[in-house]
Formats: C-alpha cells, sequence, structure tokens
C-alpha cells in the first residue's frame, strides 16, 4: 500500500477525489467548444500541435458515431478530458485503427470489441493541484471497457508517457512509435488487457470500479445526432460565421489524414 506524507493511503486519496469528480460526455457544441479549447491550450503548452486562429483542436474522428468525448470536472470546474472510440467489427473506425492499421485492422478481423482512449488532455497546472488526475482520468476508459465488454483497452501515447500504462495496467507495447496526424510528436501502442487484471488492478486502484447504474447513465444517455444537428446554429455566435464554418467543416485545425 502506498501512503503520501500524512500516512494516508493513495488508493484512499483517489477514492476521495471521486467524491468531487463528475464524468460528462461533451453532448452540446458548447460543451465540445469548451474540451476543444481545453485540448488547443494543453497541446500548445507542450508544442505538440500548431497554432490556430480560432484556439481550438478538433478532428474529423470527433463526430464519429462510436465516439464518446468525456469532460471531467473536480469541483464544477473543467479539468481534464479525455476521448474514446468504442471499435469493433460493427463500427471498424477509429484514429489508432488509421495509424496501426496492420496491429488493430487483425484484431478486429477476429471479432474483438477495442476501446481506443485518446486527447487525453488537462488544465494548465491540473496535474499539479491534482497529481491523480491521470488515474481519474483513465477511469472514463475503464468504464467503457466494463460497458461494452471490450476485449482490450489500447493506449496510443507519447513516448515519455508508456511508463505510467506499464506500471499501472501492466499494458504491453505492440510496435514501435509511429507519427500521429495532427500531432507533431510520434506515438507509441500499447494493449491493456483491463479485463485478465482486473482483480489486481481494482484491489490496488479501487478508483477504476464502477457500478453498472453509472456506466448505463453515462453510455445509454448520450445522442450525438441532436449535438450535431445543433451545431451550427449555436457555434456560430461563439466564433464568428466564418470560423464556425471552418470550425463545422473540419478544416479550422490540422486536417485528418484518411
Amino acid at each position: 500500500m502506498f501512503l503520501d506524507a500524512g500516512g494516508q493511503s493513495f488508493a484512499h486519496k483517489l477514492l476521495e477525489y471521486r467524491q468531487e469528480t463528475d464524468y460528462k460526455v461533451a453532448e452540446s457544441p458548447a460543451e465540445r467548444l469548451a474540451v476543444y479549447r481545453l485540448r488547443y491550450e494543453a497541446y500548445m503548452r507542450e508544442n505538440t500541435i500548431d497554432e490556430n486562429e480560432a484556439g481550438i483542436f478538433r478532428d474529423a474522428y470527433d463526430d464519429l458515431e462510436n465516439c464518446w468525448i468525456f469532460a471531467i470536472y473536480i469541483d464544477g470546474r473543467l479539468i481534464s478530458s479525455i476521448r474514446l472510440h468504442v471499435i469493433s467489427p460493427k463500427f471498424p473506425k477509429g484514429p489508432s485503427l488509421d495509424v496501426f492499421p496492420d496491429v488493430i485492422g487483425p484484431m478486429i478481423e477476429e471479432g474483438k470489441t477495442l476501446i481506443d482512449p485518446t486527447r487525453f488532455v488537462a488544465e494548465a497546472g491540473a496535474m499539479e493541484r491534482y497529481p491523480e488526475l491521470p488515474y481519474l482520468t483513465m477511469r472514463a476508459a475503464c468504464m467503457a471497457y466494463e460497458y461494452f465488454d471490450a476485449s482490450y483497452c489500447l493506449a496510443a501515447v507519447r513516448r515519455e508517457h508508456v511508463a505510467f500504462y506499464r506500471r499501472v495496467f501492466h499494458s504491453i507495447p505492440l510496435c514501435e512509435p509511429r507519427a500521429y496526424p495532427s500531432l507533431k510528436k510520434p506515438i507509441c501502442l500499447l494493449k491493456l488487457d483491463v479485463g485478465e487484471g482486473r482483480e489486481r488492478l481494482l484491489n490496488r486502484y479501487p478508483i477504476f470500479e464502477s457500478s453498472f447504474t453509472e456506466r448505463r447513465m453515462i453510455f445509454e444517455q448520450r445522442d450525438m445526432a441532436l449535438a450535431m444537428n445543433n451545431s451550427a446554429s449555436i457555434v456560430g455566435p461563439m466564433l464568428g460565421d466564418s470560423l464556425a464554418k471552418s470550425y463545422m467543416d473540419g478544416t479550422l485545425s490540422t486536417k485528418l489524414n484518411s
């Protein structure tokens, strides 16, 4: 058991934060715009993307029907975000599949369902205030893994983040780093078999546990069609007509290579 300076277990501290943390799927254009701005600010701080006029970062993968964009709040403040794609034979689409088709493609052909988390970003200074934030944010992926009865959870991450996934999830690197669309730095691909080590993971980090009711409330209430149909009328006044048009057709930020 890990103890902090005050003798409190790390797992207990995570559970305390859980009481203050809200997980919400960003459905409305306003909610998504807040996430896109959070992404832009985070990636600009790390010199991962190029500057753009509107100060947002999105791509066409955000609009796929198998996509869930999580906005994570602590004490009512948007603190981090992560995007999940559920890749399966029914929906064989997702960013990691396009970058690593030779690795992920065979899994889909075998009938596997994969959770593909990407776009993990945090507010400036959040990691200093909440060192536990990676655990709180990755909890969304663990909930998706359980809800969709997935075979594996992927991790398409930069080289410097690989150690976290190997240490916490016992993840397995699948190939050498590759160039990733719209990002300046190469990305590694790992496979997390959450199910195989589920008991070990939950014993060590009970923060990753969730109830069926919580998972159902998150994943069954979403209606992406509503968000897409309302985007033009709401985003226009926020960004201005010319920028809104670019926002909606995906040409505002770096275009997707597909």
